[in-house]
């Protein structure tokens, strides 16, 4: 899953960030209303974490130009007023949840993943194929029983592998939504994890290269 966090406390921005890349997300940061806008110019992301009391470009304004763009991504919305006025018209402006300051991050986390599985087709809570066996939810991978100790991008790889059903996933793709903007598109990271990822899931290989296409299982 690729995030936008937007918020304007840069220390709290890049915490933010940092837990959520632990929680295997792929996360972009932007300090202010408009350098969110430039970014979902560009970018596709499946949650956006909004800030609404931005400098320059308001939250509020953000948000109501993001769903009068059809922008696909869902909104989470922080603020640090929390009345019940307050929540309802952050919701009336589009947001698709409302997350009120101070949280905890547990929270924040798990909102963010149930705004993730709005913004696709649903899924089962576990993806199966043959005997691999993977809970996004649990963060567990299991081939055969056994417990497969991955990386973040080659839990997130296989997951969007799954995910995708049997439809080949091209490495554009895979970069696109598993890796943040600081990763370099000219690398082969996606064909190096790929590499990595099928040595830990072993025999029976699982993992098919398309020529010229990408991969799929």
């Amino acid at each position: 899953m690729r995030i936008l966090v937007v918020e304007d406390h840069r220390e709290l921005a890049e915490t933010l960030a940092a837990g959520l890349r632990r929680e295997g997300m792929a996360v972009d940061v932007a300090l202010d209303g408009t350098a969110a806008l430039e970014r979902t110019s560009v970018n596709r992301y499946e949650v956006v974490v909004l800030d609404r009391d931005l400098p320059g470009v308001h939250g509020d304004e953000v948000c109501q130009t993001l769903v009068t763009e059809g922008y696909p991504a869902r909104v989470l919305m922080l603020t640090a007023a929390s009345t019940i006025e307050d929540r309802v018209e952050g919701l009336a402006g589009g947001a698709d949840d409302y997350l009120p300051k101070p949280f905890a991050f547990a929270e924040l986390v798990a909102r963010i993943r149930a705004l993730g599985r709005r913004s696709q087709p649903a899924l089962p809570p576990v993806l199966c194929h043959a005997d691999l066996k993977l809970d996004p939810g649990k963060r567990t991978a299991l081939r055969a029983g056994k417990r497969l100790d991955l990386s973040p991008k080659e839990f997130a790889v296989l997951e969007l592998l799954l995910s995708a059903g049997g439809r080949v996933v091209s490495a554009e793709e895979l970069l696109e939504r598993a890796w943040d903007e600081a990763a370099d598109p000219f690398t082969n990271t996606v064909k190096v994890t790929v590499s990595r990822l099928r040595r830990k899931l072993g025999d029976p290989p699982l993992i098919e290269t398309v020529a010229q296409a990408g991969y799929r299982i």
